[in-house]
């Protein structure tokens, strides 16, 4: 339950959340897939978005099909840097997926946080949801950062942030993050680029939305 004295922005960044993570209700959660509308306010390329997505599909399917109901697994990929999370049964599990999401096309590096433990309960995976809205609308009320720059995953309290951002910006971004309550710790998963990049990417023209994948 989002509480009575919740701003708006937190109200809709938390909604958007829940209706993201709909699905982690089962075994296995495909996070963070790109969305056409938001194509124009992404700071990777139009191909790299398909790809990402692309990546997402085919690995989530294919650790789907190896490993079942034995183990909670979410991918996300982010301008081709694949990041898992969630709980595998042992370590063998740990580094078979690692294997299988390394054998998809375009996937650039795998940053592997799979948890050797039991598959956490659905509270606690409502509680990531929450403070994953949580962030995301702190981003937004952040008046000096970017919130379309950033990918934000959260698992077991862990907070994991992704974007294509500037120094200033990931070290702005992870301030925030750290003071939000329940959150355990910030890991930084940033592609940090400079401001004569950034100056690009602001004044060239709007890519076109790309074509979701086929699995």
């Amino acid at each position: 339950m989002i509480p009575k004295h919740s701003s708006p922005i937190l109200a809709i960044a938390l909604a958007a959340s829940l209706a993201a993570s709909l699905s982690a209700c089962v075994p296995l959660v495909v996070g963070g897939a790109a969305v056409s509308a938001m194509v124009a306010v992404d700071r990777r390329t139009s191909g790299a978005q398909l790809e990402d997505e692309g990546i997402e599909l085919r690995g989530a399917s294919r650790l789907r099909e190896a490993l079942g109901d034995r183990a909670h697994i979410n991918i996300t990929s982010y301008n081709r840097q694949v990041l898992l999370t969630g709980e595998v049964p042992n370590e063998a599990a740990k580094q078979q997926a690692e294997q299988i999401v390394s054998g998809l096309e375009n996937v650039r590096s795998i940053v592997n946080e799979l948890a050797v433990t039991g598959n956490a309960s659905l509270v606690q995976r409502s509680n990531d949801v929450f403070i994953t809205g949580k962030v995301r609308a702190s981003l937004v009320d952040a008046k000096d950062l970017y919130v379309g720059a950033f990918k934000v995953v959260t698992e077991r309290g862990i907070v994991y942030l992704m974007g294509r951002v500037t120094q200033r910006e990931a070290d702005r971004a992870t301030s925030i993050a750290r003071q939000i309550g329940d959150v355990q710790r910030v890991i930084r998963i940033f592609e940090v680029i400079g401001t004569d990049e950034l100056l690009r990417i602001q004044t060239q023209a709007p890519p076109t939305a790309p074509t979701s994948p086929r699995p």
